[in-house]
């Protein structure tokens, strides 16, 4: 028997919500009339797991929705709203304006719910792929404050900032990996293709160099056994992936990268940039601070900050400050920002406080990206000039030693 999760209206027009266990609709519609409600919407449990398999794994991976359209969402809503609109005016005008016809259609769905009679932000709710716990949260916060354009300008800003942060780290890093990878390339058609020709001349040499029988093992280990190092190399990323996906392996590659020498670094700014910007946008609206940290938590990609702010989180439960409750992370939370958010606690400017926290991080992060290419330029000249030298002293090396015989 299902469990069917509804809103009805009341006689005074008022949206009631709840879930009853019934054969089917046709009785849940009977049960609401007997208690005066008028069936708005309804959802049964039984729906929801037929989309929990494969197929919403295909629909959660299928349904991208950019950052970049998000942001024309929530700026022309706000814009809109402020206006005079009405949200259902204005959902069905940003409908027309959507150029992706996933994102037309998911609108097009809000606007139904909404002119049903339930709240945006239960209509965001039912695309969860689509919209962050962070998004929904503060729409809720927004229509029960009567504040949803305010609400909205501050989650564009929220949106821009996490958007311009990503990107900067993305274009940064596309330079040095699209080297890597041509390196690796030409390395591995240098030892397929070109090395046999060359090295075919010195089979059959007895007195052949250290350097040049290595490079003519491994020149014919990998014409050999090509299709199997292919396999190979296949089934380790595989592996890592799966690694990745379980709790154990994805805590222990966070522990790792924020270890790295660079990489840490840039990931624990960026960590600490997104939560202070989210924990100012955050302290704005009426939600409790414990549940701003328990938001924030699961909008973070590394799991040690994840798990920080939760522990921080169950500290605040028991009374503690928040400069108390961060104590104890210092790996994570350089004392800059545990000193400020204590400034902040004991002047009453946390809001403030963590806004200027993650402009200087954000600032931090920005002048990292832009010197990136500096810092890895001469490594990735000197892994080459080492390989190519590598290379040369195996080819010429037996050159020389034919020459001396001759």
């Amino acid at each position: 028997m299902p469990i069917y999760h509804y809103s009805a209206k009341n006689e005074d027009g008022e949206v009631e919500k709840g879930q009853v266990k019934l054969p089917n609709e046709e009785a849940l519609r009977t049960h609401l009339i007997g208690k005066n409600l008028a069936l708005v919407s309804v959802e049964s449990i039984e729906e929801e797991k037929k989309k929990s398999g494969f197929d919403a794994w295909l629909t959660k991976h299928t349904t991208r929705i950019s950052v970049v359209q998000k942001i024309f969402f929530t700026q022309n809503l706000e814009v809109m709203l402020r206006t005079g609109f009405s949200l259902s005016e204005a959902l069905k005008t940003l409908a027309l304006q959507v150029s992706n016809k996933t994102f037309k259609k998911i609108i097009g769905e809000l606007q139904s719910d909404v002119e049903k009679g339930q709240t945006l932000a239960d209509a965001m709710r039912k695309h969860q792929n689509i919209f962050s716990e962070l998004f929904i949260n503060m729409i809720a916060v927004g229509e029960a404050s009567g504040k949803l354009d305010e609400v909205l300008k501050r989650l564009t800003l929220q949106l821009k900032k996490d958007h311009a942060l990503i990107t900067k780290v993305k274009g940064a890093l596309t330079y040095p990996i699209i080297v890597i990878v041509a390196m690796i390339g030409i390395g591995i058609g240098m030892i397929v293709f070109v090395l046999p020709q060359i090295t075919s001349l010195f089979e059959g040499k007895a007195d052949l160099p250290l350097p040049t029988k290595i490079l003519l093992g491994l020149s014919d280990f990998t014409r050999e056994n090509g299709i199997l190092l292919g396999i190979g190399v296949v089934i380790l990323i595989g592996l890592f992936i799966m690694g990745l996906r379980t709790p154990s392996g994805h805590a222990l590659w966070d522990r790792l990268v924020l270890r790295l020498p660079v990489a840490g670094n840039i990931i624990k700014k960026v960590n600490i940039a997104k939560f202070t910007r989210t924990f100012s946008s955050l302290l704005e609206t009426d939600i409790p601070i414990v549940q701003v940290m328990e938001i924030i938590s699961r909008t973070l990609s590394n799991s040690q900050y994840q798990n920080a702010l939760l522990a921080a989180a169950e500290r605040l439960k028991k009374g503690e400050r928040l400069t108390d409750s961060l104590s104890g992370y210092d790996r994570l939370f350089p004392p800059l920002v545990t000193q400020m958010f204590s400034v902040g606690e004991q002047s009453g400017t946390l809001n403030d406080v963590s806004s200027e926290i993650a402009t200087f991080y954000e600032e931090e992060v920005d002048n990292t990206m832009a010197n990136l290419s500096t810092i890895i330029e001469p490594v990735l000249m000197l892994f080459l000039g080492v390989g190519v030298a590598a290379l040369a002293i195996a080819v010429i090396m037996p050159i020389y030693s034919l020459s001396d015989t001759i």
